[in-house]
């Protein structure tokens, strides 16, 4: 019996191992799958800035001062938190994105981050982005720009501290 069963081992496991890879192979071609629609560009929106303090820094007292021990003996006081960054998308004078991205840490002192994608027809399109990182009411960033996007082009809107706004 264990002759018989030695005999039919190695045949079924070629067997097996075949339509294991006839079925891989079938799964890798047969559903058509495509990222983006046809004609479509995507504009993505990226973001990592830390934002302005809520409270600018002050000198310390003299009273604050004397109760500090030496080494904790800084010329200003500074607040941790930070202000969310507020980030406006519009696409051909329609807004269609507005994002508030709050500090991350738990004192509210660590960097913003976002991330969107906006998907849009392929061709010409006005952009305009607006970032406010400040207390305050005003946005203190903004850029505007005609691009001309192709049909699986990427779009990505970033920010830098000494560049301020970018597209790439």
């Amino acid at each position: 019996m264990a002759a018989a069963r030695r005999r039919f081992e190695w045949p079924l496991q070629a067997a097996l191992y075949t339509a294991f890879m006839a079925l891989v192979a079938l799964l890798s071609t047969a559903p058509a799958w495509q990222a983006l629609p046809p004609g479509t560009a995507v504009v993505t929106v990226t973001l990592l800035h830390h934002g302005q303090r809520v409270e600018p820094c002050r000198p310390y007292t003299a009273e604050e001062l004397a109760r500090l021990p030496p080494n904790m003996r800084a010329p200003q006081k500074c607040g941790r938190e930070r202000v969310p960054v507020l980030v406006e998308l519009d696409i051909d004078g329609v807004n269609v994105m507005r994002e508030s991205a709050p500090p991350a840490g738990l004192s509210r002192d660590g960097a913003s981050s976002l991330y969107r994608r906006v998907q849009l027809t392929a061709g010409e399109h006005r952009l305009t982005v607006r970032m406010k990182d400040a207390p305050g009411d005003p946005f203190n960033h903004t850029r505007e720009a005609t691009v001309k996007l192709a049909p699986a082009q990427v779009l990505v809107i970033d920010f830098d501290n000494a560049k301020g706004i970018t597209l790439s």
